[in-house]
């Protein structure tokens, strides 16, 4: 399984010059590279193939006086640029497609040094190194210090540097982990927990313990809103709102870190505490066209549930989602009688046939987890009927 580590770096002022450098070298190359096919689109001829765009708008382009700056930074970060188009491109026509999972991808775009995120990619070509004293060296830019905060399970395969739009700098590296090795790292475990996701509490467990919601950005909308009242009275073009643009990044960077801490925490408490774990599909993408759109992006619950799933898949734990259809308020986890709809103000209820009485939420996280060890039997008697039988020593070959 590949992974990626990311860790705080600090480059040096000549660093971040060269930084800059690069991050600027390789948004022109992806722009260069996407007027010519746009272009070629526009005539209706065929894309240029990769191998004709880079030396058009790489090796050709270094001889040209307009170009020439270009031969400053590592050629592998150029040549990664234009693989970053190819995957636009590629990402998008699977998308017109309908042959890509998720959200709709747009058309690639131009690229421009206001961006939120500049990004530049080495990989082993570029002949980059963790040096001696835990330094990242990188070509043509140097040793950057490193915030090392654990240890990398294997040895990187690339290296990507990024700048958010705070004005921090990120050192992210792709490694393969060891499936068994990662299995064995935890403790063995046979519970089995159904989680419902809320806004009122984050998550509700099948085992009736409740997790509260952080709501960070709830509580960091004063400073918020100070911040972006700040930003509106500074005069566009000015080095005064460009500070004032930081301030505000770097407030909406520290409620996003702190949500994410407190995704991993969990996530990797359920996951190391239990041998599988459910939740419900939610229709986010509806939820966040109501009046609770806040509280419902605040949550990031499709976040969480990521770090779930490949946690579950890391460590050798089973991870399955119940389909939003389910009626997991509206069944009796204790005899299966389905009570109907209820309003959402009706917190507990008392089941008509069997006279148990129930918290809706908790109720809700049982019934989830109910269905989901229902669903993984069936996966898995379906593909033991399918698997294909070995003939033993002996048997007879199948007829040709």
């Amino acid at each position: 399984m590949q992974l990626r580590y990311s860790f705080r770096i600090e480059p040096s002022p000549c660093q971040r010059i060269a930084l800059a450098r690069a991050f600027g070298c390789a948004r022109v190359v992806f722009n260069d590279a996407l007027r010519i096919r746009e272009e070629a689109h526009a005539r209706g001829v065929p894309f240029p193939k990769s191998g004709d765009l880079s030396r058009q708008v790489i090796t050709e382009a270094k001889r040209t006086p307009e170009r020439a700056w270009l031969a400053g930074v590592s050629a592998v970060v150029l040549q990664q640029s234009l693989r970053d188009l190819d995957t636009a491109y590629r990402n998008f026509f699977a998308s017109v497609n309908g042959n890509r999972k998720g959200p709709s991808i747009g058309r690639p775009r131009f690229k421009t040094r206001r961006d939120n995120r500049q990004a530049i990619r080495f990989t082993a070509n570029a002949r980059w190194k963790i040096t001696d004293d835990r330094r990242l060296s990188l070509p043509k830019i140097g040793e950057i210090r490193v915030r090392w905060s654990r240890e990398l399970p294997s040895v990187p395969s690339t290296v990507t540097v990024v700048k958010d739009a705070s004005g921090r700098y990120f050192a992210s590296f792709v490694v393969e982990t060891d499936p068994e090795g990662d299995a064995a790292a935890w403790p063995d475990a046979d519970g089995f927990q159904g989680v419902d996701l809320g806004l009122t509490h984050f998550a509700v467990l099948a085992d009736g313990s409740r997790v509260s919601s952080p709501r960070f950005l709830r509580r960091a909308e004063k400073k918020l809103r100070k911040r972006q009242r700040e930003l509106s009275r500074k005069e566009r073009g000015s080095r005064n709102r460009d500070k004032a643009r930081v301030k505000v990044a770097r407030a909406h960077a520290r409620v996003a870190d702190a949500r994410r801490d407190f995704h991993h925490q969990l996530s990797t408490k359920l996951t190391r505490e239990n041998q599988a774990v459910y939740v419900e599909t939610l229709a986010v993408k509806g939820l966040a066209r109501t009046r609770l759109a806040k509280s419902v992006h605040d949550a990031g619950w499709a976040r969480f549930v990521d770090m779930l799933r490949y946690k579950a898949a890391r460590y050798g734990r089973v991870f399955g989602q119940v389909p939003r259809t389910f009626p997991s308020s509206q069944l009796c986890s204790e005899c299966g009688r389905r009570d109907g709809p209820k309003p959402l103000h009706v917190r507990t209820w008392t089941c008509g046939n069997c006279g148990s009485h129930h918290d809706r939420d908790v109720n809700a996280a049982r019934n989830i987890v109910n269905e989901g060890i229902r669903h993984t039997m069936i996966v898995a008697e379906a593909a033991c009927e399918t698997a294909p039988t070995t003939p033993g020593p002996g048997a007879p070959a199948p007829a040709g």
